[in-house]
């Protein structure tokens, strides 16, 4: 996260995201300078540590949470969920209802998973959820367009790489981070290598 702002990275937030790539409506001064950066599951050393860190940086980051695991053991509870949202650094996207892949279920269980943790994350946070990140990355040919259909604007997936429009809006890449990666490494990462 110091390198990002070291480097003077752009944070983007899920509608800004979407922006870029259906208006490619770029920060000025940033086009080579944007990153997009999640979290999956919804641990509470979001709130606890990566939060902090965030804050004192000033960078914004977007958490993919599991609805069912909302208030459970080392899980961010629904209050900590509301004070992220509050600070508007923090925004908080669907990881579906119970991270189950979706390559393992019909069309009709899909929408279940998809559309209630959307219709949880509006109702309790009071935001309209866009984006949708798929469980452990695994979806069907189908998954899009049931995200659409659920009120997605986009989707994440875990095939590594630079995510751009030409990949669907509902597949589109994403590059891992791993703990204690190199600066070199990371650079590389955000170059697209």
């Amino acid at each position: 996260m110091e390198l990002l702002h070291k480097e003077g990275y752009y944070t983007l937030t899920p509608n800004e995201v979407y922006r870029v790539l259906t208006r490619q409506e770029i920060p000025v001064g940033k086009e080579n300078k944007i990153v997009f950066i999640t979290f999956d599951d919804g641990y509470e050393n979001n709130y606890s540590s990566a939060y902090p860190i965030l804050k004192k940086l000033s960078l914004h980051a977007t958490i993919g949470m599991i609805t069912d695991k909302i208030n459970t053991p080392d899980m961010l509870s629904t209050n900590e969920l509301k004070k992220l949202r509050k600070e508007k650094l923090v925004s908080i996207a669907s990881h579906t209802v119970s991270h189950t892949e979706l390559n393992t279920l019909n069309t009709e269980q899909q929408l279940v998973e998809m559309a209630n943790s959307r219709g949880l994350l509006n109702r309790s946070l009071k935001q309209n959820t866009i984006l949708l990140i798929y469980p452990v990355g695994r979806y069907t040919p189908a998954s899009p367009f049931i995200a659409q259909r659920a009120g997605y604007k986009f989707a994440l997936t875990t095939k590594p790489g630079l995510a751009n429009a030409s990949q669907g809006l509902y597949e589109l890449h994403r590059q891992r981070v791993i703990p204690n990666m190199s600066d070199e490494s990371f650079n590389q990462l955000l170059s697209g290598n």
